[in-house]
């Protein structure tokens, strides 16, 4: 699936097994570099989610160039009765123009459109918290560490 937002902004929605070899590479190369490199935080991003049945990745592009990436997980992958959004990246050269507030809003409506009965759960890194807060998520557990770095669990309740 295919949408588009001004200025040339691209956006794939797709299971994994739709991507293509280039877009498997950007994605994960983007994850690394903001996830591992640039946080320093060396994790297992290779988790098999990715390939779940049922997962949907978002890729954005600009021309060509991916900037932006997220994963919708069904419920159950990483919440047990509730979708989830995870992997969120912004490459740096993109920040600060809205463009994560536009990934945000189409992996929401990705998962709406995939589990609508159900609330969306993030694991979200304590220093976005308020941004998370913006689009409507609300924090539903204390702070913790994983993988050296503070987070919250934050809920969006379905839509009635």
């Amino acid at each position: 699936m295919y949408s588009s937002m001004p200025d040339t902004i691209e956006f794939v929605i797709t299971p994994f097994t739709d991507l293509t070899n280039v877009q498997v590479y950007g994605m994960l190369k983007l994850r690394s570099d903001v996830f591992v490199v640039e946080q320093a935080c060396v994790y297992p991003d290779l988790d098999n989610k990715d390939l779940h049945t049922d997962s949907q990745h978002i890729l954005c592009f600009k021309d060509e160039m991916l900037l932006g990436y997220a994963r919708c997980l069904p419920p159950g992958v990483s919440f047990p009765n509730a979708a989830s959004i995870g992997r969120v990246a912004v490459c740096a050269s993109a920040r600060g123009q809205g463009l994560a507030s536009a990934l945000m809003q189409q992996a929401i409506a990705t998962c709406r459109s995939h589990w609508p009965e159900k609330d969306i759960e993030i694991g979200a890194q304590t220093y976005l918290q308020d941004f998370y807060a913006r689009i409507g998520f609300v924090p539903i557990s204390p702070e913790y560490d994983e993988d050296g770095i503070m987070h919250v669990d934050m809920r969006l309740d379905k839509q009635p």
